[in-house]
């Protein structure tokens, strides 16, 4: 059963992220093939794409060969194919409700994703503090995620947001990066909960090797310029 999951920089590559950390912590075997992202019209990243997806985009999950692309669709995929692997809660309401905060990420938060873009290696608590007192819109984001966070965990009991680490947790991992690059506020109890995430062994591996990249990707940085 060879799985290859295809990526792009640790660093930037938020979508990449999710079933990559899925995988590390719940102990499912796989290869990693990581691309530099770069979207550029006949660009290596896209040749490569192009080969396997149609859709010309990370993450990919190549099972034996065969493409599923979308982090939400290869979650469900690796849910179907290893269901001892706690993908998702136990429990049927827990599983109906991880999916669904799950969902509310893939599709929501455009705002918070817009304006503090994942960058693990960058320390921007300045852009950080504008962007809070600038965009009310970014503000409700973030105050919807901690919400979320802690109405999971006081149901579930922690310490991930429906006991053991799952999916959701995944899909959440980048917003906590998101909170520590930029400093962003949350309540204590939420912010507990993103400690926790990102000192995951699969977590402290992801940001370890994003920090060892020393890629700059110009696009993907909108408050620096390059060194």
């Amino acid at each position: 059963m060879a799985l290859t999951l295809v990526i792009g920089n640790k660093n930037y590559s938020s979508w990449s992220l999710r079933p990559w950390l899925l995988m590390v912590e719940r102990r499912i075997r796989f290869e990693e093939q990581r691309l530099r992202l770069d979207f550029a019209e006949g660009s290596p990243f896209r040749q490569a794409l192009a080969a396997i997806s149609p859709a010309g985009r990370v993450p990919v999950l190549l099972d034996e060969g065969f493409a599923v692309w979308d982090s939400l669709a290869i979650v469900e995929t690796l849910a179907e194919k290893f269901p001892q692997a706690g993908v998702w809660p136990r429990d049927a309401r827990a599983r109906a409700r991880a999916r669904s905060v799950c969902a509310e990420m893939h599709s929501g938060f455009g705002a918070l994703r817009r304006h503090c873009p994942m960058n693990v290696e960058a320390h921007l608590p300045d852009v950080g503090r504008q962007v809070w007192a600038a965009q009310a819109d970014v503000r409700a984001d973030l105050q919807r995620i901690d919400a979320l966070w802690c109405d999971a965990l006081q149901g579930s009991g922690g310490p991930f947001l429906f006991g053991e680490f799952c999916a959701a947790d995944a899909f959440y991992a980048p917003v906590a990066l998101r909170v520590r690059t930029y400093g962003l506020p949350l309540s204590a109890p939420a912010q507990a909960y993103a400690d926790r995430l990102l000192d995951t062994e699969g977590a402290r591996r992801w940001i370890a090797e994003a920090l060892a990249e020393r890629d700059f990707l110009a696009e993907d940085e909108p408050y620096r310029q390059a060194p």
